[in-house]
């Protein structure tokens, strides 16, 4: 297990993040400043924001991340609003069969149980993981997004995945663009691991900031994922398969995912 994440500095009279005194990831104390990034062209950028994010990267483990994370305050201006094709239900029909690439391929390592879908969205994922006999639940930040996905008949909480109180009872846990939004992603894996029955499995997408893809729109000037309000983090391949490790959790399947430009998807199975 890696150490624990050092506790943020208090954040000063309008400072919308709190500061990041250490990786963490690691906890290293050598971090430095890599570059900026302009959010204010995203479509939940709200003025309490602030246009530009700073994003620092680790001397001891290679983490690439924000200076900070959102208060609660200006996390719940963030989540007050939400992007209209991750409503639930919104577009199901043109999703479902990219959702159906990822169930069958995650089927092949677990075929049954309950499916927990963390920060689920338009809920396609879990809508197509019923369609292989699983049984979804759905987990979100936002209020609204879970009213919607129980108004559908699936179970759904508004809940910080560190906080639920269900060990054992998952057989899936899918963290798809989810980690990267985390301000401790080891915090996340840890309720993971409790969480999941013992031969469950987590299924994980995220950017792929160590690939040619992210290089090439680096070089073009046309990277998204500098600036976008809701990451803190930058994952590489190797680190994340790192975190993994440190974890309990035994990477099994590598895949360039069709969600988003430039992503990767993990299948990882509970040790």
């Amino acid at each position: 297990m890696s150490a624990s994440p050092a506790i943020a500095a208090t954040p000063v009279t309008n400072q919308p993040r709190l500061l990041y005194d250490a990786c963490p990831l690691c906890s290293a104390a050598e971090i430095s400043t890599l570059r900026t990034g302009d959010c204010s062209g995203h479509p939940l950028y709200k003025p309490v924001v602030g246009p530009t994010m700073v994003w620092m990267r680790c001397a001891a483990c290679g983490h690439v991340f924000t200076d900070g994370y959102f208060t609660d305050e200006v996390s719940a201006e963030i989540f007050s609003s939400t992007n209209p094709n991750q409503q639930p239900g919104a577009g199901f029909e043109q999703n479902r069969y990219l959702s159906a690439r990822i169930v069958e391929r995650v089927a092949r390592y677990v075929a049954d149980g309950c499916w927990l879908d963390v920060g689920f969205g338009n809920g396609s994922l879990l809508f197509t993981a019923e369609e292989w006999g699983f049984e979804p639940h759905g987990l979100d930040l936002r209020p609204s997004t879970a009213q919607g996905l129980r108004r559908l008949g699936i179970e759904a909480h508004c809940a910080d995945l560190t906080t639920l109180d269900a060990p054992g009872r998952y057989s899936v846990i899918s963290l798809a663009d989810v980690l990267e939004h985390m301000p401790y992603p080891g915090e996340g894996l840890v309720a993971a691991h409790r969480l999941l029955r013992e031969d469950g499995v987590i299924f994980a997408s995220m950017p792929n900031y160590d690939c040619a893809v992210w290089r090439l729109l680096d070089a073009a000037e046309a990277n998204p994922y500098w600036g976008e309000l809701e990451h803190f983090h930058n994952f590489s391949r190797r680190r994340l398969y790192e975190l993994l490790d440190e974890h309990g959790f035994e990477p099994l399947h590598y895949a360039v995912s069709e969600r988003y430009r430039a992503c990767m998807e993990v299948i990882a199975r509970r040790v």
